[in-house]
């Protein structure tokens, strides 16, 4: 495998966004990767959008036959990826030219098999929104337990020692599912350095209700993690807590 890294991105009804992401990928210091898109049946012209990019043939472009949401599209990622390393990158979400170098330069050195790293926040236009997003510096199984600390752009995991991960098929927090697979094989451990831009975008799942949040979250547990109705609705509220002191010890807003 000799240090090559599969990026795992999910697609669907992003060509708007997609090109950059694509771009931010070929930029990379860390030149020994394949970027394995799979699109979820977008009806928008991210096909046209991608078809620009095959010529560079680390790029593999799948497509599902049917709308099955972005965890059956990662599993099938998951199953295509041929490299030592796996890494994570939404169609509408951006890396800092350094980021893989200097991740897995973090990791080798330190022997770590599971990390992520700090991001930033931009809006539909790429323009900074001054909110920074960090994180404990090691996260074990029952940190996790607690909440999903790691931005799924940044996470990057040793796959020859983690293994094939799959998950079960939940529509929302499917990233967090796969953290708590990994999790049970490695802790994770922060790169405190922001190498990544996440798009929040209108319709994004940080801009719905707390009611929604809950019912996602309870699924989570009850359908992708196999607990009963009551030990769900624990670790959702659990959820809710350490979500709320999250916003309050790792996201700073302002220029500083």
């Amino acid at each position: 495998m000799n240090n090559l890294v599969s990026i795992i991105t999910p697609s669907y009804n992003t060509a708007k966004f997609i090109g950059k992401t694509i771009e931010s990928v070929q930029t990379q210091t860390h030149r020994n990767w394949e970027l394995i898109i799979v699109d979820d049946c977008s009806s928008d012209n991210t096909d046209e959008v991608v078809a620009d990019y095959l010529n560079d043939d680390r790029i593999k472009y799948i497509k599902n036959e049917k709308n099955s949401g972005a965890a059956i599209s990662r599993n099938r990622a998951l199953r295509e990826a041929k490299g030592k390393w796996i890494a994570f990158l939404d169609s509408d979400d951006l890396w800092l030219p350094e980021k893989l170098e200097r991740q897995i330069c973090f990791m080798e050195k330190n022997g770590y098999h599971f990390s992520y790293t700090n991001y930033e926040e931009i809006d539909e236009n790429d323009w900074p929104i001054n909110v920074k997003v960090s994180g404990p510096k090691r996260i074990n199984k029952h940190g996790m337990y607690n909440y999903c600390y790691p931005g799924c752009l940044t996470v990057m995991y040793d796959a020859e020692y983690v293994g094939l991960i799959q998950i079960r098929d939940i529509k929302k927090n499917n990233d967090y599912a796969m953290w708590l697979k990994v999790c049970r094989k490695a802790d994770c451990w922060l790169f405190n350095e922001c190498l990544a831009k996440y798009r929040k975008r209108s319709g994004s799942i940080s801009r719905h209700g707390i009611k929604t949040m809950i019912g996602w979250h309870y699924k989570l547990w009850y359908k992708a993690e196999d607990k009963n109705m009551v030990a769900s609705l624990c670790y959702t509220v659990r959820n809710l807590f350490f979500g709320f002191m999250k916003k309050k010890k790792y996201v700073r807003k302002g220029r500083n």
